[in-house]
């Protein structure tokens, strides 16, 4: 078999001798991808999300939680309820004016231990026995619990995507089995971040998916471009708007280093700056004209007299 034939059926083998990596193979079948900034804007809110979202659970869980951003990715909506398990607690959340839903995703069991605390247990992920709490649906006070974790978090991602999340969302409905929720059709494509939810000594993987179509419009172009038909007049009102140190010098004086060396508090320091001669104006260094010591207020200033053009 040839490296083409092993990259078409997803195997990609490292040259002999060199150092073991972890290569993604790269769909030709959907090339689609974020931007580079669109992917950096991303995932600074959702890593402020994380932020917010922990803080908010160890409050209602009463134990020390974090959750962790560890990826965002785009991805087609079949793509990703293909990579979730068979049996897990989704989320759906209706987005106004978005056909498709947002998904937050997370083991049920995972959630049956974070209400157990709410209720006053002491076991996270398993019950006191230590066996780990089954995938199963939730009865109707364990949901009511779990929907105000979920209410509580669309607030903190409100929050955290700010102008990039302009449609209202609010919790919807619940379903557990990934293969049959159907939030949003096969093609459409998805913002996915996914996070380690750490409660106490548990650690459960959860996902975040929202509708591209509702934040991608927000990020703008990934490279913008402008005509260079007015360039000049672009350079100019650049330049214009940076702003320039200016200053009024007297001519130099050239002193020999000894008498820089021996200089003391209440030396004169001659200038040969005649006093009938204007000052020199200079921006970086290079003179553009003349003024005259003046006052405005209180305050010194210089009267342009004149002024130079110089050629570049």
């Amino acid at each position: 078999m040839t490296l083409l034939d092993q990259t078409a059926h997803g195997v990609v083998s490292a040259p002999r001798g060199a150092a073991s990596r972890q290569v993604e193979v790269y769909d030709f079948l959907r090339p689609t991808t974020l931007a580079r900034e669109h992917s950096r804007v991303l995932e600074l809110a959702f890593e402020t999300f994380a932020r917010q979202w922990g803080t908010q659970l160890t409050a209602k869980v009463r134990v020390l939680s974090q959750v962790t951003c560890e990826q965002v990715i785009m991805t087609t909506y079949d793509e990703f309820a293909a990579s979730l398990p068979a049996t897990t607690a989704m989320v759906l959340c209706p987005l106004e004016g978005a056909s498709a839903k947002a998904v937050i995703q997370f083991p049920s069991s995972a959630a049956l231990g974070w209400v157990t605390s709410m209720l006053g247990g002491h076991s996270l992920g398993g019950n006191p026995t230590g066996q780990t709490l089954p995938e199963r649906k939730f009865t109707p006070i364990e949901q009511a619990l779990v929907r105000r974790l979920m209410d509580d978090a669309l607030e903190d991602l409100r929050y955290s995507l700010g102008s990039l999340l302009v449609a209202p969302i609010s919790v919807g409905g619940f379903q557990y089995n990934s293969q049959f929720a159907q939030a949003a059709a096969k093609s459409d494509l998805m913002i996915v971040a996914v996070f380690e939810i750490r409660v106490g000594e548990a650690s459960a993987p959860a996902t975040l998916a929202i509708p591209a179509e509702v934040l991608l419009p927000q990020l703008g172009e990934a490279n913008p471009t402008s005509t260079t038909a007015n360039a000049r007049e672009l350079i100019d009102s650049q330049l214009a708007a940076v702003p320039v140190d200016v200053s009024l010098q007297f001519l130099p004086a050239r002193v020999l280093p000894s008498v820089v060396l021996d200089l003391q508090v209440g030396d004169l320091v001659p200038l040969p700056h005649p006093e009938h001669r204007p000052l020199d104006v200079t921006v970086g260094g290079e003179p553009i004209g003349r003024a005259a010591v003046g006052a405005n207020g209180s305050r010194l200033a210089g009267i342009i007299v004149t002024t130079e053009e110089r050629l570049a």
